[in-house]
């Protein structure tokens, strides 16, 4: 299999996987009660919690990995019908967008909530409940940027994952997953906005992870095992 795109897949399959590990792992070490939505619980082991910037700047990169990956994803598709060519680039553009915006979400997660329980965790009794209202708002608010964050982060894996199942590049296989993983964090982007972190979440968190770690797992050995070839058509 030929390929003179070979040194972008690798740059995107590399960036995919590395994104992605990076953040399960940031996610395995993020504080938290067994019920998301138990704020009572959940503010109390956010402020215990030692690792917290470093967990959210852990997420940040891992999930700035993961759109990088995306764009590259779409210059090394180079997509000749006309249809798939814009998919992909609304795909792009769709991720570089889902990084802004989750760049502002680690801020309002990663330091703005952290101060607020720190603040309501170490106040007198008689300030608590002020405390704790003025931590719950700053919650609410990460639900929404959550959910829309999750939102044009799954629109960037529905919409490349169809182009690449379109291009036949690598193989389909990695485009559906993608595509699945994509509809998963829809689906979370709808639940999270309807009630938060719910129970209901569990479902679409999960096959949008196992989908997700699957495609790259793939798409790193598809793009490895491609031949790279020279402007003058030699393979190396």
């Amino acid at each position: 299999m030929q390929e003179p795109r070979a040194g972008t897949f690798r740059l995107a399959a590399s960036l995919l996987l590395a994104g992605v590990l990076a953040s399960i792992i940031a996610g395995v070490l993020h504080a938290g009660s067994h019920d998301a939505n138990d704020h009572v619980a959940s503010f109390t082991a956010y402020a215990n919690s030692g690792i917290w910037t470093a967990v959210h700047l852990g997420q940040f990169v891992g999930m700035a990995l993961v759109c990088a990956a995306l764009v590259s994803l779409w210059a090394a598709l180079e997509a000749s019908q006309h249809a798939v060519a814009w998919v992909a680039r609304f795909g792009a553009l769709a991720a570089a967008a889902g990084l802004a915006l989750y760049a502002a979400l680690q801020a309002v997660d990663g330091v703005a909530l952290k101060q607020a329980v720190d603040a309501w965790a170490a106040a007198p009794e008689p300030e608590k409940a002020a405390r704790f209202a003025t931590a719950e708002g700053i919650r609410w608010l990460e639900w929404g940027m959550r959910s829309y964050q999750s939102f044009l982060l799954g629109a960037a894996l529905g919409l490349l994952g169809i182009a690449v199942a379109a291009t036949h590049r690598v193989p389909r296989i990695i485009g559906l997953l993608m595509a699945l993983s994509g509809l998963a964090y829809l689906a979370q982007g709808w639940i999270i906005g309807e009630s938060g972190f719910s129970d209901a979440n569990s479902a679409p968190t999960l096959v949008g992870i196992v989908a997700i770690v699957a495609a790259s797992v793939w798409l790193a050995v598809s793009a490895w095992r491609m031949k790279q070839t020279t402007a003058a058509g030699h393979l190396r």
